[in-house]
């Protein structure tokens, strides 16, 4: 069975839902799937049979995969349907680059403009050590890394700031999720967050915003080498 075909089985992971905020549930469903791993990259999301799982119409799996495809989790194919995205080194690598962008620019006015977010930032790398202690999955340690970076974000005041990390933050989590792990050790995740921290409590926005730039920029590297060698990979 290929991966075209084998999404279309018994085997989505989906629950009937009630009618209220109908799209946006259905389209956390098919968030949440995707990013366990239920559904790969790769694999066709058919209309009818999520529809008839959830016990729903089509019209609103049709709406929840829009919003996933506005997202960049999934693709349309002309004449073929709605597809989980499989991500290239390169559209990562330039995913990475935006949010180098925004995220420089964001952690520069929270370090000059709200030293109140601080405490919030701390306790997320604390949980992140926490989470290497205990040995938990890749998923939880790239959910509380995407906390610490939407609160730098969300921190800074700038809605746009906020808004556009939200919008390619599950996109980023899918990249992180295929390759399996960033670090060999996974303490590495938590500690690669401690100079941006030191830098916004020293109050130094340009070493902040280098900080992030340089954490951000090594997961770029580290991602995009690994995506390259599973493209290789499957070209051979």
């Amino acid at each position: 069975m290929n991966r075209e075909t084998s999404a279309l089985s018994e085997g989505y992971p989906f629950l009937p839902l009630s009618r209220n905020g109908l799209v946006d549930r259905v389209a956390h469903s098919l968030v949440s799937a995707i990013l366990s791993g239920a559904i790969r990259p790769g694999e066709r999301l058919a209309e009818s049979h999520i529809a008839r799982q959830m016990d729903l119409s089509r019209a609103p799996v049709r709406e929840a995969l829009r919003l996933l495809e506005s997202s960049g989790l999934v693709e349309y194919r002309t004449n073929r349907g709605f597809f989980v995205r499989v991500n290239s080194a390169r559209s990562i690598g330039d995913l990475y680059e935006l949010r180098i962008v925004i995220e420089t620019a964001a952690v520069r006015a929270l370090t000059l403009t709200n030293p109140d977010a601080l405490p919030g930032l701390r306790a997320k790398v604390d949980e992140l050590y926490q989470l290497a202690e205990a040995g938990a999955d890749m998923m939880s340690h790239v959910s509380v890394d995407m906390q610490f970076h939407r609160l730098i974000c969300e921190g800074s005041g700038n809605q746009r700031f906020l808004q556009v990390f939200d919008q390619i933050a599950n996109e980023t989590k899918l990249g992180l999720l295929v390759i399996g792990r960033l670090y060999d050790d996974p303490h590495r995740m938590a500690e690669t967050h401690e100079p941006i921290v030191d830098a916004i409590a020293a109050g130094d926005a340009d070493a902040a915003a280098a900080a992030i730039a340089y954490h951000i920029g090594v997961a770029k590297d580290l991602v995009t080498e690994h995506i390259g060698k599973q493209q290789e990979a499957g070209e051979t």
